[in-house]
């Protein structure tokens, strides 16, 4: 045998002789083939936003959500398989709801973070299950305002200013990291996302795709919402506007 997957790749809790784990590599690829999902953390918020490529054209619009809420505060983005992400997301309720009913106040980013961090790598060392599919982007707005983590399929869990996973990823970080964040308000941002992920998304023209927009930020009182069907068409109109000024400029 090989290491370069042969026999190594039929456990999880495997290691190859150069010490990868093939399993937890192949569940990345399965994020590199799903659609982009990015996170901004600007002064006065979070803003996530998710590019759900269409699977079907008989699929009701806004069914099969990729950005989800864990509590009030929190929001969960995902890119990767949609059943794996659906158990995390539940994962990360229970853990909102444990946190709150033990210390009485609202689960702070870093915790809940490092509580998915672990949930995950549990799943990377038993030879019975197999890692998760899915990349999950954690926003909220806690005592120490916006807070932005990834937790990858390893369970490696990092903060950011702003993140990007998925089919798209390169296009989107080489355009967030133009960005102003820190200067940044969330009602720009979410302009600045849509255009990221319409970026993103002109590689793959020929699937179309449904936009996911939320916010948690001072406009919301902190709270997780889905961005106003007017904001999003404004955004919408933006990120349309950028990208025929960057093809006349071509």
């Amino acid at each position: 045998m090989t290491s370069i997957g042969t026999g190594y790749d039929l456990s999880v809790s495997t290691y190859s002789p150069d010490g990868r784990l093939f399993q937890v590599e192949y569940a990345s690829k399965a994020v590199d083939n799903s659609g982009t999902a990015i996170g901004l953390k600007v002064k006065d918020g979070v803003i996530l936003a998710v590019e759900k490529l269409a699977q079907s054209k008989m699929l009701v619009p806004g069914s099969n959500l990729r950005i989800q809420g864990a509590d009030l505060h929190v929001g969960i983005a995902t890119s990767g398989l949609l059943a794996d992400t659906r158990h995390l997301v539940k994962r990360a309720r229970d853990e909102a709801r444990s946190y709150r009913d033990v210390y009485g106040v609202p689960i702070p980013g870093k915790i809940m973070a490092e509580r998915l961090g672990l949930y995950v790598q549990a799943y990377t060392s038993y030879s019975s299950v197999r890692p998760f599919g899915c990349s999950t982007l954690v926003g909220m707005v806690d005592a120490d305002g916006p807070q932005l983590y990834m937790v990858e399929p390893s369970g490696t869990y990092w903060g950011y200013h702003a993140c990007a996973v998925g089919k798209g990823k390169s296009v989107a970080r080489t355009e967030l990291e133009k960005l102003k964040l820190s200067e940044m308000t969330a009602r720009q941002a979410i302009k600045e996302a849509t255009r990221i992920i319409y970026t993103a998304h002109d590689e793959a023209k020929d699937k179309e795709f449904e936009l996911e927009l939320t916010w948690i930020s001072a406009e919301t009182n902190g709270r997780f919402q889905r961005v106003p069907k007017e904001l999003v068409a404004e955004a919408e109109a933006f990120a349309a506007d950028s990208m025929n000024a960057e093809m006349e400029d071509d």
